[in-house]
């Protein structure tokens, strides 16, 4: 797979993003695609070729890998990043909507946009991008707890115990290479959980934001209400800008 051209694709929200989508972005691709492509592929790559069980029953040692091994991890991680980065494109594609909304908006009046700023985060960008957070932090919390009841945890055992058919007794099976593998599993499962703190983190950042922006506009009105002085032309100016910065 090109994760390059995955990554100039999804780079394009990083301009939309808080601080917080910032680091989740960096996370993602020089601590998890990174390792994925250079280190971790590799390390994997000899994982059935080097499987041994002390046995030489026919179909004893291909009955066991796939009993201790029931997906790989590399395709395991694949499909993560895979599902992890998608969401991303939401974000994406809405603003392109916008742009292309605005654009029609300026054509028929003259000059005028509909929106200051199409990528900022007001209304249904602002839902967008928040589902999006929780797509991405489900996912990983997802692949995370697979991961954990497929492998019974996170440890690689040195030896492992087989007695499935056609085996002829119960048999030892050894793993490549098992020490490198526990540090590239630990490392991939606390980059994932620094991704899902990061995208909490972010949550509450919007939220808390927009509460705090809310109750502003609430205190706006309470003041516009009591100040007489106020003309009825500002008021309707003020009324216009809050619902053209609700519009989709």
């Amino acid at each position: 797979m090109n994760w390059s051209a995955l990554e100039a694709l999804i780079s394009g929200v990083n301009k939309y993003s808080t601080v917080f989508g910032r680091v989740w972005l960096s996370m993602v691709f020089v601590f998890r695609v990174m390792v994925f492509v250079v280190a971790a592929q590799r390390v994997w790559g000899d994982d059935s070729k080097d499987f041994v069980c002390n046995t030489a029953q026919p179909g004893c040692r291909n009955v066991c890998y796939d009993h201790i091994f029931p997906i790989s991890h590399i395709r395991l991680w694949a499909l993560q990043l895979i599902f992890v980065t998608c969401p991303s494109l939401m974000v994406v594609g809405h603003v392109k909507y916008r742009e292309k909304k605005d654009l029609k908006y300026t054509t028929s009046h003259k000059g005028s946009h509909l929106y200051a700023n199409p990528g900022k985060k007001r209304g249904g960008l602002w839902w967008t991008y928040l589902t999006s957070l929780i797509f991405k932090a489900g996912f990983d919390a997802g692949f995370l707890y697979i991961l954990y009841h497929v492998y019974e945890g996170y440890d690689l055992p040195r030896l492992s115990k087989c007695n499935l058919p056609p085996c002829p007794n119960t048999v030892d099976c050894y793993i490549s290479r098992p020490t490198e593998k526990r540090i590239f599993t630990l490392f991939m499962v606390v980059s994932s959980a620094v991704c899902i703190f990061m995208c909490i983190c972010e949550m509450v950042y919007l939220i808390c934001k927009r509460i705090q922006k809310l109750l502003r506009k609430k205190v706006q009105a309470d003041r516009r209400i009591v100040d007489p002085t106020i003309s009825i032309q500002n008021l309707a100016n003020i009324k216009a800008e809050e619902n053209r910065s609700m519009n989709v």
